[in-house]
């Protein structure tokens, strides 16, 4: 069994692409869980999100204590959260930054998100929405599932102009991921 762990903005789409992530997974014919924890729903709080991929059914359903992979959906988070203490140092970390994040001791990949979401209008209230920028990110980074699968799964959560600008959004996310 394989375990990511989330960290993002309520309002950052971080449940969803945990979400989206699991329903790729599932048509690459594994086994998929995705596990919101949040307090007080309130846009901006920092929000965790689980998520297991596993060839064989997961009889697991608690929180991901030695995840495989963080994705950080700000990279303002990374002042707030010390994520040595969410994950042991061989752990690599993908961050929504516009330059590579310094972490000590750390594999990071980074991706610009936030102005991939700003370019096709994926904003509400204000706020970009890097969820599916960031799933297919993590899907790349962190071999949870092919491109194709995450598109396919896009179609279970939107529809019409609003599935066609995370579907591009996905498309140039799986590209734009910098080491």
């Amino acid at each position: 069994m394989r375990e990511f762990l989330i960290l993002s903005r309520g309002g950052q789409g971080g449940v969803m692409a945990s979400r989206i992530l699991a329903s790729a997974a599932v048509l690459e014919g594994l086994w998929a869980q995705a596990i919101p924890e949040f307090g007080p729903e309130r846009r901006g709080a920092i929000v965790k999100s689980y998520l297991r991929v596993s060839d064989a059914p997961i009889a697991r359903h608690s929180s991901v204590r030695r995840p495989e992979g963080v994705a950080v959906f700000s990279s303002k988070i990374l002042e707030l959260i010390d994520i040595s203490k969410l994950a042991p140092g061989s752990v690599p970390v993908l961050v929504n930054a516009a330059k590579k994040p310094e972490l000590v001791d750390r594999d990071v990949y980074y991706i610009d998100a936030t102005s991939i979401a700003l370019k096709l209008g994926l904003v509400i209230a204000g706020w970009p929405l890097v969820n599916t920028a960031m799933a297919s990110a993590m899907a790349r980074v962190f071999g949870i599932a092919g491109l194709e699968s995450i598109v396919r799964a896009l179609g279970e959560y939107f529809r019409g102009k609003l599935l066609e600008a995370n579907t591009e959004a996905v498309r140039i996310a799986w590209d734009s991921v910098m080491r």
